[in-house]
């Protein structure tokens, strides 16, 4: 039975114009459809956001009441983790034992920015007038536009739609037209949860129009985007037509190194952790694994041998450790990469290629690529599949500038049981995320973000509601006397 989904659009459900079908990777078969926002739906869920910020009944509640209306749609997301769960792996072929849990722990973002919305604090100032109090508030910047990519929609919105709504702010969410089931379900619990309408409004269409208006509309103030980097060139681009503030997460070919003092069975689990999750489908997979060269064979051996064990297959079945990709595209260009990335000289350890046994769906092997330095393609692309590219290294020093050359830096691991070696490390390393000893850890506490092609911009932690404040500055002259002659200068 093919499910039919609708905009959710000033508090209504819409079918929309026109629809486009999204399929199952278990299978390559279509199994739902999606209404492709038009021009003027996508104005139409601008227009909400901006009445409903300034003319609707959110802008009359005070930051108690929209954190205590923030707090119970996380509780509505954690009723129903399971389900959210299940449709989200349906739709892009991640595990459902990580989707289900994912899910659980996005109501804990909505919970700890709920617990913010009513402690953002402006400051008196020691201003060197005399008689002028002076003093900061913080308001709502005013719309934001959230743009997720689809490998974790309900999450990486989380980190962008929680803030937006602590600070005051309205949102426009455009769910990625690849797999957006799992938003459209959370649509249903925005609706539940008694928002009043147009605060939250979630779309789903193409770049064009839908993107392009997005990005443009003279009435957003805040762009929120996670993707690629060559989409969010074309954002910036489209910014300049609004000046509206954008933030950017982007790609990651992250590095992790593995040093010869490492916990050796930590550093595996790492390896593999940070590679074959989410089938390799995260940005910050630490697809670069530079060893160094007295444990490099003996790292790669035990990789070998544990992936021996990977269970592949039908991501709902709870005993499946590697699903589908999400695109017949990744399986087509991870195939194309590793063929190229031989031809250069790299060695292939195990996998390389489609399973034998799936003849339907978008599945492709956990693969281990021996290379002998960086400037293979398999090492420089980023590629969303479960392809690790191993490197060996002899110092430390140069173990950072491997790790450093690349023109991504969004995450790092070092596996080490040296503390200050770990310290010295990281510190040098050109990552917004640096983990030690662990691998893909997340928190509503902790910044999330990278630097150079990775973007600059930060998600989550008590700063990342800032950004969605503009400071006001308030001059209250306290004397007795009237405002001075302004042409007698003292």
């Amino acid at each position: 039975m093919m499910k039919h989904y609708k905009h959710y659009i000033n508090g209504k459900f819409s079918a929309g114009s026109e629809k486009f079908e999204s399929f199952n990777p278990a299978n390559g078969k279509p199994w739902a459809t999606f209404p492709a926002a038009s021009e003027q739906e996508s104005n139409l869920a601008i227009e909400s956001a901006h009445s409903a910020l300034y003319k609707g009944a959110w802008s009359k509640l005070n930051a108690t009441q929209r954190g205590k209306l923030i707090h119970k749609l996380g509780d509505l997301i954690a009723e129903n983790a399971s389900e959210l769960g299940e449709l989200e792996t349906q739709d892009s072929g991640k595990l459902a034992v990580e989707t289900k849990a994912q899910s659980s722990y996005v109501a804990d973002y909505y919970y700890y920015y709920a617990g913010l919305a009513d402690k953002i604090q402006g400051e008196v100032l020691p201003i060197d007038k005399p008689d002028m109090q002076v003093f900061t508030t913080r308001e709502p910047i005013g719309v934001v536009v959230a743009i997720v990519p689809w490998n974790a929609q309900l999450f990486l919105s989380a980190t962008k739609i929680a803030p937006a709504l602590a600070a005051g702010n309205t949102i426009v969410v455009k769910a990625s037209e690849q797999a957006p089931a799992a938003l459209f379900k959370f649509a249903e619990l925005v609706d539940q949860c008694g928002f009043p309408p147009g605060v939250i409004n979630i779309i789903t269409g193409f770049a064009d129009p839908c993107g392009k208006v997005l990005t443009k509309h003279p009435k957003v103030a805040r762009i929120a985007f996670t993707g690629g980097t060559d989409v969010a060139r074309h954002i910036v681009r489209n910014s300049a037509e609004n000046f509206a503030h954008v933030s950017l997460e982007l790609g990651g070919k992250s590095p992790m190194i593995i040093f010869d003092d490492c916990n050796i069975d930590g550093a595996v689990n790492g390896i593999i952790a940070g590679n074959f999750g989410a089938s390799g489908q995260s940005c910050v997979a630490g697809s670069r694994v530079f060893i160094h060269r007295s444990i490099h064979s003996k790292i790669i051996k035990l990789v070998k041998e544990r992936a021996k064990s990977i269970v592949v297959g039908n991501p709902l079945d709870s005993n499946t450790q590697v699903g589908p990709l999400a695109t017949l595209h990744q399986v087509e260009r991870a195939s194309q990469v590793i063929k190229n990335s031989v031809k250069q000289g790299a060695k292939i350890v195990f996998g390389g290629d489609k399973p034998s046994q799936y003849k339907e769906g978008w599945y492709f092997e956990p693969t281990l690529l021996d290379c002998p330095g960086q400037e293979f393609d398999c090492v420089r692309t980023e590629l969303f599949a479960p392809v690790i590219s191993a490197i060996a290294f002899d110092t430390e020093e140069e173990a950072i500038v491997m790790a450093n050359d690349s023109d991504y830096g969004l995450g790092s691991g070092v596996f080490t049981e040296n503390l200050a070696r770990a310290h010295r490390v990281s510190a040098k390393i050109h990552s917004g995320i640096v983990w030690i000893n662990t691998y893909r850890a997340v928190s509503p506490m902790s910044p999330f973000g990278g630097v150079k092609q990775s973007g600059g911009s930060r998600e989550a932690g008590i700063d990342a509601i800032h950004e969605y404040t503009r400071t006001k500055t308030t001059w209250i002259n306290t004397s007795s006397e009237p405002m001075s002659n302004p042409f007698v200068i003292r």
